[in-house]
């Protein structure tokens, strides 16, 4: 059975590259980079060279850049952190309604515990956030700004680079008016691969990535944290990562995430291709299969991102039906793929539950080929029209 694999967003297979780079640390160079003899030292000089390959991709320095299990402790981190930290008198968090769980789950139960006052700001119907409605959710005691870069969903872009200049421009005035300073914090996870993500030009304190979306290890992740950003340990033990993320290195790890981020610029080669790809199957699903809609905009839109709703089919029929015939795909976030419920990124574009049921993501890589896309539309036209056969449409 031919074998298609179109689920990038939730996953990408580890380099060859990156796993001879990481190889010899399984098992002959084994050292725990807290010991201080010379194989715990070789370990050592290994973690260092990933931090230069990361601070070198990010535009930052060495020490701005924190090891840990993968972007959802980063995200943890960033906001608990910040939270800890904080000596506002009722902190206040502003993210977006369409946030990878992590972000919005983490805003939620310190609502709950009363730890923080927290705004959801909205989007528009194609998922865009307006900056102008983040400066009007400002309080005098927020401490947090936490925005997505790439919807993991249906790949909009945000605009980061604004937002970031703006707070900046607030924290100005701020200062002077001895007001809490707004950190500004980004889950960068989707956006690595395709888009600037120099934080001195975002104007970002904080960013999240993950290795397992840039063809690195599952397991391991970033968080940027710019010098002097309020930020305390969620986790305490040893002194690793200056202080900020206790426990043994995932040596093995480590060497992945920065192999992999290296090769981030070799392979950007490959963005236009992608994104012509990507048009190429989004005119051709809308062409061809009729009540289709992209969720999403067109414009601001990840280059390997492709969400589509196809009326009276139920989205996780057709994710099967596909899958039979080697195709994979999914019906939204990998995290969230379990859930019964309409996706509450589409909820918050104001997409009709029916309609939300009835998307399926496709995310492509950069060994996704034309012919690929060919054989996926031909299947993909076909089961759509028998799952509206079925149904009655």
């Amino acid at each position: 059975m031919k074998k298609i694999y179109l689920d990038y967003a939730a996953s990408t297979p580890v380099d060859k590259e990156v796993l001879n780079e990481m190889m010899p640390y399984f098992s002959e160079k084994f050292g725990n980079p807290s010991s201080i003899h010379q194989i715990g030292q070789e370990a050592t000089e290994a973690i260092d060279k990933a931090r230069q390959q990361v601070a070198d991709f990010l535009h930052c320095k060495t020490n701005e850049i924190i090891f840990t299990s993968g972007a959802t402790e980063s995200n943890n981190l960033a906001i608990k952190g910040l939270l800890r930290a904080t000596q506002a008198e009722n902190p206040h968090i502003i993210t977006s309604a369409i946030e990878h769980h992590c972000v919005l789950n983490s805003c939620q139960i310190a609502q709950e515990d009363k730890i923080a006052d927290v705004s959801f700001v909205k989007v528009s119907k194609e998922g865009i956030i307006d900056p102008e409605d983040i400066k009007n959710a400002i309080k005098k005691d927020t401490i947090l700004v936490s925005i997505m870069y790439g919807n993991n969903e249906v790949g909009t872009i945000q605009p980061i680079a604004e937002i970031g200049k703006m707070i900046k421009e607030m924290n100005k005035d701020r200062e002077s008016n001895k007001l809490p300073k707004i950190y500004f914090h980004t889950d960068a996870v989707q956006a690595i691969n395709y888009l600037d993500c120099n934080v001195e030009l975002l104007g970002v304190d904080l960013l999240s990535l993950s290795g397992h979306k840039i063809h690195g290890p599952k397991g391991i992740g970033v968080l940027y944290v710019k010098n002097g950003t309020k930020i305390r340990s969620t986790q305490q033990g040893g002194e690793q990562e200056y202080n900020l993320r206790a426990g043994t290195h995932n040596v093995p790890g480590i060497i992945g995430i920065g192999k992999a981020i290296s090769l981030v610029l070799k392979n950007k080669g490959k963005t236009e291709e992608i994104k012509k790809l990507r048009d190429y199957m989004i005119s051709e699903i809308l062409k061809n299969i009729p009540n289709s809609r992209l969720n999403g905009s067109k414009e601001f839109r990840l280059p390997h991102n492709i969400n589509i709703s196809f009326k009276g089919v139920e989205g996780e029929s057709l994710l099967m039906m596909l899958d039979q015939e080697g195709i994979s795909v999914s019906t939204g976030s990998a995290c969230s793929s379990a859930s019964l419920a309409p996706s509450h990124v589409l909820s918050a574009m104001e997409v009709p539950p029916e309609i939300a049921h009835a998307s399926i993501r496709f995310t492509l890589g950069k060994d996704t080929t034309k012919d690929d896309i060919d054989y996926t539309l031909k299947i993909l036209i076909e089961k759509v029209k028998k799952l509206r056969e079925i149904s009655g449409m």
